[in-house]
């Protein structure tokens, strides 16, 4: 495109992207443009349904050290503990600034913020809105606030790939809703596209969610890790519908129950996702069943405190007051993806990350459930401040502790408390002569495949089975529309994640091995490819 670059290019309308937007355009006055391949308040933040955990209390028992132990126990020795301290630290001013800007969080009939509790979580500090609109309220104040302070919008464009030159990102290529492929310069790019949720034929992510930023930086050899933990959520509504309606975690922690096809509990619901994924996979396993039964008819006033999940409920003639749920895991989260140092600093000058995108070190082997929008708060606006104090690369903070300084051939500790990294290079695969696939076709394939070979539980045949899979994806001949360059990006990304899977021969946090179904100590280390 004609013209001077922009200080600040985003990618991704999500609460990262669009926290980042607002502080850079409205307080520090850059010209910011923002590029979203569908409408602005089309991400997966509207999808989120729990709530943000912060510490907002006044003379309650919580601390953000208890916030801190929270997460990192359920990281599973894979959290940066120096960025869980940031995020904690940070996440309740940033709470305020989002009620400041007009966000309506539920309250109680003493107008004071009402916390709910959910799984891994050792005390009440999760704040929603409309019992489980969360997202869609943060989404909502957020758009308003970057409709009136952004300098450029483009909507219905798809960033393809990104534009280094001399050693630093300095853009993107970007195909637009009428079919031309431009640049768009810019001094800063900050990624903030979301997951890869479509991998899985079961998930709760919107046909969107197609990894593609992660699958920009590997295509440029910006270094991604933790790309092998994906957070299946427990209590997906288990409907022939996708994506897959997610009954909030809120539930069970006001005391709904998890029951199998025989009336049984099972599980401890208050666990963290991981366990209780897992065991309920292992207990539809042994009955046969596909889905077990979340159990809320004993739950006061669910219509008031749920509104929104009440009345999907009985649109599928489902009554939360008399009948068990049908739910089962689904994909949910992506724990990992572009290494980050604690200001969104990529190992590329001139790119940041932040959110669902990146692996700031936060999540480790597991998110602890409600720190996702939490994480978009804190870290999309630290990669603005960042930037406006003139900082030019990555330093070795955070996550990016695991790869400034590290030995590619070592997995131990660079130093005390930092995480080692294991080092990991993919060959590129050839695109095959002939006629395209069909993208939508391969999609579906490939989402079976990863379900089965790459889901909740996996061994190294299944990986390797799934593994061929996505190669086979890969050198496939395609198209150049958007469904094409998904298909490639989700491919691209699921070959990462299946590889660091087969590399990783234990059990941790979101990843679980049949076959060593143990966690082991020299397996704490990061699988990064660079």
């Amino acid at each position: 495109m004609t013209g001077s670059p922009l200080d600040l290019l985003v990618l991704g309308s999500g609460v990262a992207g669009l926290s980042a937007a607002v502080r850079a355009a409205d307080t520090h006055r850059m010209r910011v443009g923002v590029l979203t391949k569908g409408e602005l308040p089309q991400a997966t933040t509207r999808w989120a349904q729990g709530g943000v955990a912060a510490v907002l209390g006044g003379n309650d028992p919580d601390s953000t050290d208890l916030h801190l132990a929270d997460t990192l126990a359920a990281g599973a020795g894979l959290c940066d503990a120096e960025a869980v301290r940031v995020l904690v630290d940070e996440g309740p001013a940033r709470v305020n600034e989002l009620i400041a800007m007009g966000a309506m969080f539920d309250r109680d009939a003493h107008g004071e913020l009402e916390l709910a509790r959910e799984g891994g979580h050792t005390l009440h500090r999760i704040v929603h809105a409309g019992g489980s609109a969360t997202g869609a309220e943060v989404e909502r104040a957020l758009v308003e606030a970057v409709q009136a302070t952004m300098a450029v919008l483009h909507e219905h464009a798809f960033a393809l790939e990104l534009i280094v030159e001399a050693g630093r990102c300095c853009g993107v290529t970007a195909r637009f809703a009428d079919g031309s492929v431009r640049e768009v310069r810019a001094t800063n790019v900050l990624v903030t596209t979301g997951g890869a949720g479509q991998l899985y034929a079961v998930t709760t992510n919107p046909v969107e969610a197609t990894g593609d930023g992660i699958a920009m930086a590997l295509r440029a050899g910006v270094a991604v890790a933790d790309i092998e933990f994906t957070q299946f959520h427990p209590t997906a509504l288990s409907i022939d519908s996708m994506p897959r309606p997610l009954l909030t975690e809120a539930l069970r922690g006001h005391g709904a129950l998890l029951r199998d096809t025989t009336g049984e509990r099972f599980v401890d619901e208050l666990q963290p996702r991981d366990v209780v994924s897992r065991a309920s996979t292992r207990r539809m396993q042994e009955l046969g069943a596909d889905h077990v039964f979340l159990d809320a008819t004993g739950l006061e006033q669910f219509d008031q405190r749920f509104p929104n999940i009440a009345a999907e409920l009985r649109q599928v003639g489902l009554d939360p007051a008399s009948d068990w749920l049908p739910v089962a895991p689904a994909a949910h989260y992506t724990c990992g993806g572009i290494v980050t140092d604690l200001h969104g600093a990529s190992s590329l000058p001139g790119l940041w990350a932040a959110g669902e995108v990146s692996c700031s070190g936060v999540h480790g082997a597991n998110r602890l459930a409600s720190n996702s929008l939490l994480e978009g708060m804190v870290f999309g606006p630290r990669a603005v401040e960042a930037i406006e104090a003139g900082v030019a690369g990555p330093e070795a903070s955070g996550a990016m502790r695991t790869v400034m300084g590290a030995d590619p051939d070592r997995s131990e500790p660079v130093s005390a408390g930092v995480i080692g990294g294991r080092f990991v290079r993919l060959d590129p695969v050839a695109m095959a002569p002939g006629p395209p696939v069909d993208p939508a076709a391969a999609r579906h394939r490939l989402q079976r495949e990863l379900t089965a070979h790459a889901g909740v539980l996996r061994d190294a045949a299944s990986l390797d089975a799934a593994l061929t899979t996505v190669t086979e994806l890969l050198a496939a001949p395609r198209g150049d529309a958007v469904a094409d360059h998904e298909l490639h990006n989700l491919a691209t990304v699921g070959r990462a994640a299946v590889a660091a899977a087969a590399r990783r021969e234990e059990s941790r946090g979101a990843h679980t091995r049949d076959d060593f179904p143990d966690t082991r100590p020299e397996f704490a280390h990061r699988i990064v490819f660079a």
